[in-house]
């Protein structure tokens, strides 16, 4: 019944909107960190719906019945054939299900899964409990992430999954674990080495693009790390994120549709990370020539890839 309104909904919305301009649009993708223009990616030509996209995503139940394909990028994009993670495994468990955030590309699905396996074998896990995924159909959620949208990203919890046989109810009420101190500058007691191996687990794995994590975590990251420091690259410093960490995978290989988000800079990355430490203990004084961020609009089917219309419609 949801699906049926919100097909009646998206087919008025594409025919009362003209096509005012017979050549297609290209739009830029940005808001997230790192994130780069997506120059081929183009949006639905003359499709501009005053309501927000987030209303049709929100509302899809199911993953479209097409190829697997992300598309666009992945803070402007929707996800193609998308697949759910089972709710269960031998080394995981998902959480929060009532948000239905547990679906993804299935190299997603896979990754998580592999990570799960080699979080299990560090002492006081059992596995790991995955967090936000993307929607059925990716695209923007009803709240929350920015990012998520194009079937690409997962939240992995620092709390140690030492129960894999949570109820529906626990995992609805059940939190993670906070490991910041000092607003962020470093880790607390609850913070282990069997953490930063996970993170290192999921560093090392190449279909792994970025992760983010509080900028303290990266730093204790770097101190510990000795001689093998080529996974830091990968781990980067970002505001929140000390409950989670956010993994962001590659586009996968032949997805002409995906926009990947630039490389991160040469080398580990851990000056960086200082530096977003010491301006936490010593915020420098605001530069007063800086222009006040314009406000955020919320996206519209218009400001996504065209073939996301398509996978609105899909059955």
């Amino acid at each position: 019944m949801i699906r049926t309104l919100v097909l009646m909904g998206l087919a008025l919305t594409l025919a009362a909107c003209g096509r005012s301009d017979p050549q297609p649009r290209v739009t830029q993708v940005q808001s997230a960190p790192g994130i780069v223009s997506s120059p081929g990616i183009v949006s639905s030509p003359g499709i501009v719906s005053s309501k927000e996209a987030k209303q049709f995503f929100g509302a899809m139940p199911t993953g479209s019945a097409q190829s697997p394909e992300p598309l666009g990028g992945y803070a402007r994009g929707c996800l193609a054939g998308g697949v759910q993670l089972p709710e269960t495994g031998p080394t995981w468990q998902a959480m929060r299900l009532s948000r239905n955030r547990n679906w993804a590309h299935p190299i997603t699905v896979d990754f998580v899964q592999d990570l799960s396996r080699k979080a299990a074998q560090q002492p006081g896990w059992s596995g790991i409990y995955v967090g936000d995924m993307s929607q059925p159909r990716g695209g923007p959620m009803l709240t929350g992430h920015r990012s998520h949208q194009s079937g690409l990203d997962a939240d992995i919890w620092l709390r140690p999954a030492d129960r894999l046989n949570l109820s529906v109810a626990e995992r609805e009420s059940i939190s993670s674990i906070s490991m910041r101190r000092s607003n962020g500058a470093f880790i607390n007691d609850k913070w282990t080495r069997q953490h930063m191996e996970v993170v290192k687990a999921a560093a090392e794995d190449p279909r792994v693009a970025r992760i983010f994590i509080f900028p303290g975590a990266k730093v204790a990251m770097c101190n510990a790390a000795g001689n093998d420091r080529a996974w830091l690259n990968k781990v980067r410093p970002w505001w929140g994120h000390h409950y989670h960490f956010h993994v962001r995978l590659a586009c996968p290989r032949g997805a002409r549709g995906c926009v990947d988000q630039a490389a991160p800079p040469a080398g580990d990355g851990c000056a960086d990370a200082q530096q977003w430490v010491n301006n936490i203990l010593n915020p420098p004084p605001p530069d007063p020539n800086a222009k006040p961020a314009p406000p955020r609009r919320e996206l519209t089917l218009g400001d996504l890839p065209q073939q996301c219309s398509a996978v609105l419609s899909s059955r």
